[in-house]
């Protein structure tokens, strides 16, 4: 451990892919879920202000295709290299007759580290507080037992044209990593608090950090959501509720800073090239309310 840490403390994480490794097998598309693995863990432990060191991966199958198992380890490792950590080894079993041909299981899990009195806990989160959301690059890895059923039922075509590319393009967009953006942001501005949005989307994740009697409201209008979402609710007649419960919706990190420093991290996360939007604000819960509404 780098003797610039006074006080260090571990943190890890671990995390799969999900269902979204069905559509991976239905589209032969191998080369991204990789660092859809990596980016799970390597954002959940970001939002306690850890830098991942290290990951390692596990990779089960009935039978070992090379090739296939080459285009996802090459994922996994532009996934280290986007999240500034190193790949250290892992696991690849074969299990004959544990899987269908064609088919496989991913898992991985991060170790990070971060100085004690820097760790981020949401302690500190008051009202008046602002939430800054970083776009995502579309679903992520997480709604995708809805997603496939969306797509079936409404009997669309995964190769359609849709939003500039394909449908299937649009899905399988790799989970963006954001631990190089963030830790920079962190070296100027005291970050009070971040939800990594996965499944549960902003309601569920966003009260894990906030204290009992405070509640986070959510403007829907405030960034621009991703064609793919509009799509799927229209499709699925999906209500608003269960769209902010199963997806991120276009936001993938929240950030929560205080009012005088909110205008200093914007700009600083647009100087990493994040989109960032500023999504809402934390206000004393009222009594018997949930953590988080979108309005």
């Amino acid at each position: 451990i780098s003797k610039e840490y006074k006080n260090p403390v571990l943190v890890s994480g671990t995390d799969g892919v999900g269902t979204k490794l069905m559509l991976a097998f239905q589209l032969n598309r191998h080369d991204t879920v990789g660092q859809d693995l990596v980016a799970m863990s390597v954002n959940d432990i970001l939002v306690q202000g850890a830098r991942s060191i290290f990951f390692l991966d596990y990779f089960g199958c009935g039978k070992l295709d090379v090739d296939t198992a080459e285009r996802v380890v090459k994922g996994i490792a532009k996934g280290c290299e986007l999240a500034g950590c190193a790949l250290i080894g892992g696991e690849t079993a074969e299990m004959p007759g544990m899987y269908p041909e064609g088919e496989y299981d991913l898992a991985g899990f991060a170790v990070g580290i971060v100085e004690k009195d820097d760790i981020i806990d949401g302690r500190t989160i008051a009202e008046g507080d602002i939430v800054l959301g970083l776009a995502s690059s579309g679903p992520h890895s997480n709604g995708f037992s809805l997603i496939r059923k969306v797509v079936e039922v409404s009997g669309a075509d995964w190769s359609m044209p849709f939003d500039g590319a394909t449908l299937a393009d649009r899905a399988m967009e790799p989970t963006r990593i954001y631990v190089r953006q963030v830790l920079e942001v962190m070296k100027s501005v005291k970050i009070k608090g971040m939800a990594h949005i996965t499944g549960g989307g902003l309601v569920e994740n966003i009260p894990r950090v906030l204290d009992d009697s405070l509640q986070c409201v959510v403007k829907a209008d405030s960034w621009k959501r991703p064609a793919i979402f509009d799509w799927l609710q229209e499709k699925g007649n999906i209500d608003s509720h269960e769209m902010h419960r199963v997806f991120n919706n276009g936001i993938g990190m929240a950030v929560i800073v205080s009012p005088e420093d909110a205008d200093r991290a914007e700009a600083l996360f647009k100087e990493q090239g994040e989109t960032v939007y500023r999504i809402g604000g934390i206000v004393r819960r009222p009594e018997g309310a949930p953590g988080c509404i979108v309005i």
